[in-house]
């Protein structure tokens, strides 16, 4: 009789919740909901807490505390209510949960992922702050504990399926990760200056946060993923590639030393990567349809263009250069991302205060998440400065070449 499994959804009112949430709904006599977190929308946690009944709701914003406990009571719910990132912790880290859904966004996550993989919890990860903030950390305590990291990206979720069918490390001859390209695929460099917040979170094929699309429209997201990858996989940065494939069937390929190289396939549905995660090594029903080729009609691949979109080309630089460079890169990226949604800076200033802030920090040794987190808050207020000189001299800088 196969066992239940409990799950806690982090980031549950977000896109990838409600996609776990979904998947976990198709299969009650297997999975089940029994944390379920948030950061300030309690009403929508409380629908949740309603539909799903978890044994414990979290709420980051301790001001909703009260709003969310008693909405619990009023609403009938036996979920228990709790606040606060050491609550969280306290409850991944324990016995309410076998299995962590880290999709919290930002380093808000973090300090929970981390304690569930020291708990030796199967941890599916969609985090990115705690690959490429503190990869080295995390994979140390995961291993350290025999925590199951199972990354639900479609692209690392894609090179974790084709990777199971290796001996050893020394199989791999090379990890390709595909891009979409995201919405100015085959623009040049001079005609990104004027784009629009809409136009650079309209992506072709995902449906996401501005965060992340703009970094998709940049190729930042795939520049993440690549020191991702590195650290889920302990693959050197030379074994990693990146080849633009617009019509996101295929999610990632690995190819190994004999010659064959396996991709894996699938419509661009969160789910998928998911049931992949929960079921893990059974294979679950996730309400994704299958792959029709014929309908598909084609599937093509380019060579990413770093001369146009030179924020993958800072990320292989940031990933070579190890220790806190990545975490100089992702933290001046959020703060320029920040300020172009807001309507502050260019398009084209992202990249360059990326750059600017790579070369002012020089890498240092990441030897803990405190020295970790002192370089984030480091790059963020240098290139929070910077941006205000920027938006002030109405200048956009291109970057370096």
């Amino acid at each position: 009789m196969t066992s239940v499994r409990t799950i806690a959804v982090l980031g549950a009112t977000g896109s990838i919740g409600a996609s776990a949430l979904d998947v976990i709904a198709r299969h009650p006599d297997r999975l089940r909901t029994s944390v379920l977190s948030a950061g300030t929308q309690v009403d929508a946690l409380l629908a949740l807490c309603a539909s799903h009944r978890p044994a414990h709701a979290v709420i980051a914003d301790e001001s909703c505390f009260a709003a969310l406990r008693d909405g619990l009571r009023d609403a009938g719910l036996a979920t228990q209510a709790h606040t606060g990132e050491a609550a969280l912790e306290a409850l991944v880290a324990g016995d309410a949960c076998d299995t962590v859904i880290a999709a919290i966004v930002g380093a808000a996550g973090l300090r929970s992922t981390l304690a569930a993989a020291r708990a030796g919890k199967r941890l599916l990860l969609a985090n990115k702050e705690s690959l490429v903030l503190a990869g080295e950390l995390l994979m140390a305590a995961a291993n350290g504990a025999n925590a199951e990291i199972i990354p639900i990206d479609s692209e690392h979720n894609a090179v974790f399926q084709c990777l199971r069918s290796r001996q050893t490390q020394g199989d791999v001859r090379r990890i390709v990760l595909t891009a979409s390209g995201g919405p100015f695929r085959g623009r040049s460099r001079e005609s990104l200056a004027s784009v629009t917040r809409e136009q650079a979170i309209a992506h072709p094929k995902w449906s996401m946060g501005p965060k992340i699309s703009v970094d998709s429209a940049t190729l930042m997201n795939k520049g993440l993923e690549l020191i991702e990858a590195h650290h889920l996989f302990d693959i050197p940065g030379e074994k990693l590639g990146v080849l633009v494939h617009p019509q996101s069937l295929v999610h990632s390929l690995v190819e190994f030393v004999d010659g064959s190289t396996l991709a894996q396939l699938g419509l661009p549905d969160m789910r998928t990567s998911l049931a992949v995660g929960l079921g893990w090594p059974q294979r679950i029903e996730s309400g994704v349809a299958g792959l029709d080729l014929l309908a598909q009609g084609r599937l093509d691949f380019e060579a990413p263009d770093t001369e146009a979109f030179p924020c993958l080309r800072l990320a292989w630089q940031a990933l070579e250069a190890g220790g806190t460079a990545p975490a100089v890169l992702n933290a001046a990226n959020e703060v320029a991302v920040s300020a172009f949604l807001q309507g502050r800076i260019g398009f084209l200033a992202i990249p360059a205060l990326v750059e600017d802030a790579l070369a002012r920090l020089p890498a240092a040794p990441a030897e803990s998440l405190e020295a970790l987190l002192a370089t984030d808050a480091q790059a963020r207020r240098l290139t929070e400065h910077a941006v205000s000189q920027l938006a002030q001299s109405q200048a956009i800088p291109t970057p370096h070449e």
